[in-house]
């Protein structure tokens, strides 16, 4: 018989989603409480999924020991802090992207996850279980794509203002960054995902949509450590919304569908360079076997891990390079040069990639 592992969530807005993801894993989760400051959706969600408790208390979570998880749906600067509690009670942690608010935080985080004892710490990067991601995914591992030569990757989504009548959302403060960091970080990880980590990236970015702290349109010029190269977009100006990823291999050229927040998903095609080629493509995705996605297959997973004792789906590593990709595109903006990674502790952004002004407000608070 499986083993349940219980869960203990926090936060009632983006947790709602990772409700549904535990509600189609019932045999894998139960989740008995939820904490949240908002009283009025904390409560609704628990009646919604059947969750037995509701509590405003966030210490009350880590003090239990009848809970396996803590799952982090929270606004981006508490993350850290609620990352910290939960492993070092003894629990291992999900936590909602961007993950923490500097490549030093996810360094100092991958070391107390070390001296933990064997807790794990999984970032959410739900959109990589599509089952387009994970059909070009597959053709890789066969060896049916050759050489990497070019990816395109277009975030092209619309926030209007009501979008930021949010108090925590566009302030470089509370949501750490602007679109590159919130919006388009999933895209991005998928380029990690199939193609590892960046070497380089060179970057424009403005404020061009909304009266906002944060960006919300960039172009980045990226070279792979693959040695193939990358041009990424993102606005969150576009009346038409859009998700596109478009791979170019030696051998074939994968493309996603458009849909804004589905991108991973099928219909992908798959267009080969000859007709031989072709029929070979043909037959390895005829045998792919469908899954479940996002949440649902990310938690899935989450839950062998534990129980196998393997390193999560998603790792620390894993959000060091799409947050590497991000600190490099602000670096690079501002300096106006192209910017090697990876980023370590000698780079000016290691200990945080907000602008001087808002750093030195941090520093004092």
């Amino acid at each position: 018989m499986t083993k349940k592992l219980r869960v203990g969530v926090i936060g009632a807005g983006i947790a709602s989603r990772h409700l549904i993801g535990y509600d189609w894993n019932k045999d894998l989760f139960d989740v008995p409480v939820l904490c949240s400051l908002d009283e009025e959706r904390g409560r609704e969600l628990c009646q919604k999924h059947g969750i037995g408790e509701y509590t405003q208390n966030v210490d009350d979570l880590f003090v239990r020991n009848d809970l396996d998880i803590i799952d982090i749906s929270t606004p981006p600067d508490s993350h850290f802090e609620l990352c910290r509690k939960g492993i070092e009670s003894g629990k291992h942690v999900i936590c909602e992207k961007p993950l923490f608010g500097s490549i030093a935080d996810v360094d100092e985080m991958s070391r107390i996850v070390a001296r933990s004892g064997g807790k794990k710490l999984m970032p959410i990067f739900q959109y990589r279980y599509g089952s387009g991601l994970q059909k070009l995914k597959l053709l890789i591992e066969l060896g049916l794509t050759g050489r990497p030569f070019l990816t395109t990757i277009e975030t092209h989504w619309w926030r209007g203002p009501a979008y930021y009548e949010v108090p925590w959302r566009g302030k470089w403060k509370s949501e750490l960054g602007g679109g590159l960091l919130g919006h388009a970080i999933h895209a991005h990880d998928m380029l990690n995902y199939v193609h590892g980590a960046c070497a380089e990236v060179f970057a424009y970015g403005a404020t061009l949509v909304n009266k906002i702290e944060v960006e919300d349109t960039m172009a980045l010029s990226v070279k792979m450590q693959n040695g193939s190269l990358a041009a990424l977009s993102m606005t969150l100006g576009s009346r038409k919304e859009i998700s596109r990823l478009r791979f170019c291999f030696h051998d074939l050229v994968a493309e996603s569908i458009l849909e804004p927040y589905t991108m991973g998903r099928d219909p992908w095609s798959f267009i080969a360079g000859t007709e031989e080629h072709q029929k070979r493509v043909d037959e390895a995705l005829a045998g792919y076997e469908v899954k479940e996605d996002g949440y649902t297959r990310q938690f899935e997973l989450f839950h062998q891990a534990i129980i196998e004792d393997k390193e999560p789906p998603v790792t620390l590593q894993d959000a060091r390079n799409s947050l590497e990709l991000v600190t490099a595109a602000y670096h690079s903006q501002r300096t106006g040069k192209p910017t090697p990674l990876p980023i370590t502790a000698e780079h000016p952004l290691y200990h945080s990639w907000l602008p001087d002004e808002e750093r030195q407000l941090a520093a004092s608070a």
